[in-house]
């Protein structure tokens, strides 16, 4: 396949208003425009012509914009999609960015927010700046990754923060959760809104309900004075319910309320309150587990699930690694103390280690390396003692594993298995680059490697 062109839009939307008067908007921008009304009228253009971009809305008659992203896959990879779509279809929507699409935008929606998708705004050339590969580096704590993965996960919070779609952020402690969640409430049109995170694991039952929803006057023994509660502080804007897994069951069924209702009732009160606001949630737990274990209630984990957001472990993202490291030991230097770089043996066994506390170990690490080379460069000997050698990953090799080979009589469940663990050894064991070529994404594939009993390294390494 030849070059796309990037400036080439095909605009597909079955409402004619609405389709033409895009088409205006982005010929005034300087990009080449055709039109189409469906689906299919849309594959027949893109049969005789490579456009750089297709603008499509989700629901249409004859082709609707989720088969035609998949007819694009196979047909025209290199071709952009965005995705329109009204508020009752984001899930929809969320399921085509998981399929390929860039991004999504929200009817009715601003000509700005579409510029920023087709044209973004390079950021300033600067040693601060250089090497950035996405907003998520430019907000007020930054996100630093260069992980394929993280970058696509990225990518699809920026989509849904134009929307007020309720956000679940599952992962391990240490992961970046509350990070994520406060680059989703900066990208949103509430990011001069209040921002309030509420730790559901560190205080009581009792206490965080009167924390989350306030209490009037003398509504029990103490209450001298009304309290007002985080749902109204965080009214227009954004509630972080941090570790929600560990809120007790009870309190789960006054949030769904808040959820379904947007109102909430302080203790003691004798009408409610409305609020309006963004709820975003995170959890180190399996809430699904929790569900069927009667811990969790299971309509208000659907209720938190419109948006899932996965982020993977430390150990899933070497590049990454590396990339931390190096900035947490420069954090030093900007304090005005001499740290010297790693040494290629120093930083190999970071990249190794398995990372059970994710970036907030590795800073940990880092920072106490630093002070035992006090000025010199980091050297192995100073990272062994705060490395526990049985977090180093045991890893099966490859070609091990895949010796039986494929041949007939061999059932349907491994031949996938061959054909996932062949692609893997292909790939250098890259989670990322095989999840690719197959077709899956790296959850389903980490899902199928623990299926079949196959602990595989990280770095690809056996």
């Amino acid at each position: 396949m030849g070059t796309v062109e990037s400036g080439s839009v095909l605009v597909v939307d079955d409402e004619p208003e609405m389709a033409i008067a895009l088409g205006e908007t982005l010929r005034r921008d300087g990009f080449r425009v055709s039109l189409a009304q469906n689906g299919r009228e849309a594959m027949e253009k893109l049969s005789r012509e490579e456009y750089g971009w297709v603008i499509s809305d989700v629901r249409m008659p004859s082709v609707d914009g989720m088969e035609l992203l998949s007819h694009l896959r196979e047909t025209a990879p290199l071709t952009r999609v965005i995705l329109m779509t009204g508020y009752g279809t984001v899930p929809q929507a969320v399921a085509a960015m998981q399929q390929g699409a860039v991004n999504f935008l929200t009817k009715p929606f601003k000509a700005e927010d579409l510029r920023k998708i087709l044209r973004p705004s390079p950021s300033p050339a600067s040693p601060a700046s250089a090497g950035r590969t996405g907003p998520w580096e430019s907000v007020s704590r930054p996100i630093l990754t260069r992980d394929p993965v993280m970058i696509r996960i990225l990518g699809m919070v920026d989509a849904v923060a134009s929307t007020p779609a309720t956000v679940l952020i599952e992962g391990e402690s240490g992961t970046g959760k509350e990070l994520v969640a406060r680059y989703l409430h900066e990208r949103s049109p509430r990011a001069h809104r209040p921002f309030v995170a509420v730790n559901c694991a560190a205080l009581p039952d009792n206490l965080l309900e009167s924390e989350l929803f306030g209490y009037e006057k003398g509504a029990f023994s103490g209450a001298a004075v009304r309290k007002i509660g985080k749902f109204e502080l965080a009214h227009t804007g954004t509630i972080l319910l941090d570790e929600i897994g560990e809120m007790e069951i009870a309190l789960q069924a006054k949030l769904l309320r808040v959820i379904q209702e947007r109102e909430i009732d302080r203790v003691g009160g004798t009408r409610p309150v409305p609020v309006d606001i963004r709820i975003v949630a995170t959890t180190n737990r399996n809430l699904k587990e929790e569900v069927r274990a009667g811990r969790f209630r299971e309509d208000l984990y659907y209720r938190l699930r419109v948006f899932p957001v996965l982020l993977p472990p430390l150990r899933e993202r070497p590049e990454d690694i590396a990339l931390l490291a190096e900035r947490f030991r420069l954090s030093f230097e900007q304090s005005h103390m001499a740290v010297g770089s790693f040494t290629p043996e120093a930083m190999g066994l970071l990249v190794r280690h398995s990372w059970p506390g994710n970036v907030r170990e590795l800073e940990n690490v880092v920072t106490r390396a630093a002070f035992l080379a006090a000025g010199r460069s980091i050297r192995p000997e100073y990272l062994e003692d705060l490395l526990d050698p049985g977090e180093v990953r045991p890893e099966r090799d490859l070609p091990e594993a895949i010796e039986e080979g494929i041949r007939p009589g061999r059932s349907v469940w491994e031949v996938e298995r061959e054909l996932i663990l062949r692609t893997l050894a292909s790939c250098g064991g890259n989670k990322a680059q095989s999840a690719r070529l197959l077709g899956i994404n790296v959850r389903t594939l980490r899902n199928k490697l623990s299926e079949y009993g196959i602990v595989l390294g990280e770095n690809g390494e056996s």
